[in-house]
């Protein structure tokens, strides 16, 4: 649906984006990753034919983006980082309006605009001036007008911005539902929102595609050995010197327990090991108390900062 190859961007001799290719399936939710001015909303403007490449090419539902620039737009939603709402307007208008430039038929707009009001809950200030509304009405009448003539690909940009938890919870049920009938691009710098919401994951840094896999696949890429957390009521220079004694332990550190007299200990294993129950065995048959057992996963944010940071 959504083809990237070897896509380069040059502004005053340096490289805003260099050399970047990826593919996003039909149906499929891409996360779109990486810190200011990696190279993403430069990236989401090629696409949407808001400016050109400087090499490379970038096809959206077949069309190519320079030399098809009108079908690739009739074929996507836009979400910009800061929507393009008309404050003057009230909302409904508004998004008359933008139904009358996107071509949408006279006997469809209004159905297509009650439609939209409906998925972005915004029944209750559809006549309301725009510019009066609170920054989340405004982010939500803008993921509205990207959402307009029901597109085949969105490409969003920082869509939950300024909303509520409440709101933030509704968008992503709503780009969630989403992906049954559109492809989605989702740039956002929150990434437990990439966790819960994307398929994908592409993380872009100095212009360049460092990484691209499932936020699962990502994360044991990363992932140097496995770490378990256990927290024990029992002697902590022994509990330790016991814990160091099974096979697969790399290291282990530990930092206060809630209670008294408890340790809980980070304990790093061989990559693929699972010492769990070697772990509790130990524990419970030296008499110890054993309050708590788990495994670390690796989260996105890790694999972020360790994709973008040089040490």
């Amino acid at each position: 649906m959504i083809e990237v190859e070897h896509v380069s961007k040059v502004y005053n001799g340096r490289k805003a984006v260099d050399d970047i290719s990826f593919r996003v399936e039909k149906g499929e939710i891409l996360g779109f990753l990486g810190p200011n001015g990696a190279g993403k909303t430069t990236t989401m403007r090629i696409l949407t034919c808001y400016m050109p490449s400087t090499e490379g090419t970038a096809r959206v539902a077949g069309y190519d983006v320079f030399d098809e620039s009108i079908e690739v737009r009739k074929r996507i939603g836009y979400l910009p980082e800061n929507p393009p709402l008309y404050p003057e307007m009230a909302v409904s208008s508004y998004l008359s309006f933008v139904a009358r430039i996107k071509g949408i038929r006279s006997n469809q707009r209004k159905s297509q605009v009650d439609e939209v009001i409906g998925k972005c809950n915004l029944g209750d200030v559809q006549d309301r001036i725009i510019g009066k509304l609170s920054k989340g009405f405004k982010q939500r009448v803008g993921l509205a007008q990207a959402l307009l003539n029901n597109p085949e690909v969105l490409i969003l940009d920082e869509p939950t911005l300024g909303l509520d938890p409440k709101q933030i919870h509704e968008v992503r049920a709503l780009i969630k539902n989403l992906a049954s009938t559109h492809t989605v691009i989702l740039s956002t710098h929150i990434l437990p929102e990439v966790s819960m919401t994307c398929n994908r994951v592409v993380i872009i840094n100095k212009g360049k595609v460092v990484a691209m896999d499932t936020p699962e696949g990502l994360a044991r890429q990363q992932r140097g050995a496995e770490r378990i957390s256990l927290t024990v009521d029992g002697p902590t220079e022994a509990v330790q010197n016991k814990i160091q004694e099974i096979e697969g332990v790399l290291s282990v550190q530990t930092s206060e327990g809630a209670g008294s007299g408890t340790v809980t200990y980070t304990v790093e294993c061989q990559l693929n090991s699972d010492l769990r129950s070697a772990l509790a065995a130990a524990i419970v048959t030296s008499g110890w108390g054993l309050l708590d057992l788990r495994g670390i996963s690796m989260s996105l944010e890790d694999v972020f900062i360790n994709l973008i940071t040089q040490e």
